[in-house]
């Protein structure tokens, strides 16, 4: 293993931190794995854009074929659901019933945090049960759904009401939303109803606590807090010690892993990606300069809470990407935060071409477009 070592552990240098997440996201090299077995290894993608996870699979996967995973959507092997940091995400099924009783705490503190005062008094119990109900007979949509609350607390906040059953009923987001090339209104229903014929592992906080490791490792206990939104997981890293192993970060932060995860050697090359919306690998962890520095996250991550898509040179987020389209084709704008060189501007090309005729199929024309960020 590279680097000094010290009394708790080896010594991870930044650039060996990188290399061996960038192997467990799948971005040091294309995985050939099936779309549901990549899910499953990342454990989960962030989903707030519908059509962000594809673009994440597809730089992610050797062959990745969209109308597969929309089929998945379809045949109820994958959903779309709020997890981690109450935030949606796309998980396979057997996930989502694992994860989400793990994660509720979560979404009740944040619920109590930004609803309180139109919540005060009211019995939340009836209001689960009534939008229970409700949801159960047909998939809705929260403005719907709070419609309907309203008529039996005509005095509440209708969007108030609705998120609290968001919040305390595990609700999935129905197709057709999120299918490629789909469209159609966020409506939900419960998750069990949804995924009434499927059986998953019993949620056990140890194994949610693995499986990021598997995915984002290695990392502190505040990364694992950071990206489910739990509190308190240094017992459970501590529990769990024996079956781990420890390194240490350049700045002392004590670092856990899997004994058999990658750990490649820092020199290994990676190779130019982009990354999608809101893509996991930016915004799991408590200190994320292992992929983007606190100066350029000024700029991915935007005042009204955009993630925007971005670039890999070296491992490293060096830009932002979108599709800008228009009457006569569709053209993937990349903007550098430094002017690149010619051979990394190349790559790129190469390596993006396929993203407009994924992200804008129909469009006439595709074209790449290079600037740098003033």
């Amino acid at each position: 293993m590279p680097g000094r070592s010290s009394a708790s552990g080896p010594v991870l240098s930044q650039r060996a931190l990188n290399r061996a997440f960038l192997a467990r996201q799948l971005l040091l090299d294309r995985a050939p794995l099936a779309t549901l077995d990549a899910i499953h290894q990342l454990a989960g993608l962030q989903s707030q854009a519908p059509q962000a996870p594809f673009v994440a699979l597809w730089t992610r996967l050797i062959e990745f074929d969209p109308d597969e995973l929309s089929q998945l959507m379809l045949a109820r092997a994958v959903v779309r659901i709020a997890l981690t940091r109450s935030t949606i995400y796309l998980v396979t099924a057997a996930d989502c019933l694992a994860f989400r009783p793990l994660l509720q705490p979560v979404l009740e503190r944040g619920l109590h945090a930004t609803y309180r005062k139109q919540l005060a008094g009211v019995d939340l119990d009836q209001v689960v049960a009534a939008g229970r109900v409700h949801l159960s007979e047909r998939p809705r949509t929260f403005q719907q759904l709070g419609k309907h609350l309203n008529e039996q607390w005509p005095e509440r906040d209708g969007h108030a009401l609705s998120q609290a059953v968001r919040d305390l009923v595990p609700l999935v987001q129905v197709p057709p939303r999120g299918v490629w090339g789909g469209s159609g209104p966020a409506a939900h229903t419960p998750a069990d109803l949804w995924l009434e014929d499927i059986r998953g592992p019993e949620p056990a906080i140890d194994d949610l606590v693995i499986r990021y490791l598997a995915a984002y490792g290695p990392a502190t206990a505040r990364d694992v807090q950071t990206w489910s939104g739990l509190t308190r997981l240094g017992p459970v890293l501590a529990r769990l010690r024996p079956r781990l192993v420890t390194f240490r970060a350049e700045d002392g932060r004590e670092l856990f892993d899997l004994p058999e995860a990658p750990r490649p050697d820092p020199e290994t090359p990676a190779p130019l990606r982009f990354l999608a919306e809101f893509d996991t690998a930016l915004l799991s962890h408590q200190d994320r300069t292992r992929i983007i520095s606190d100066a350029q996250r000024r700029v991915v991550f935007t005042i009204n809470g955009i993630v925007r898509g971005t670039i890999l040179v070296d491992g490293m987020v060096a830009g932002v990407w979108k599709i800008v389209r228009s009457r006569t084709g569709a053209t993937l704008a990349v903007e550098s935060f430094d002017p690149l060189p010619a051979a990394t501007r190349s790559g790129l090309a190469d390596e993006g071409e396929r993203l407009p005729r994924l992200a804008a199929s129909d469009a006439p024309t595709h074209e790449i477009r290079f600037a740098t960020l003033a």
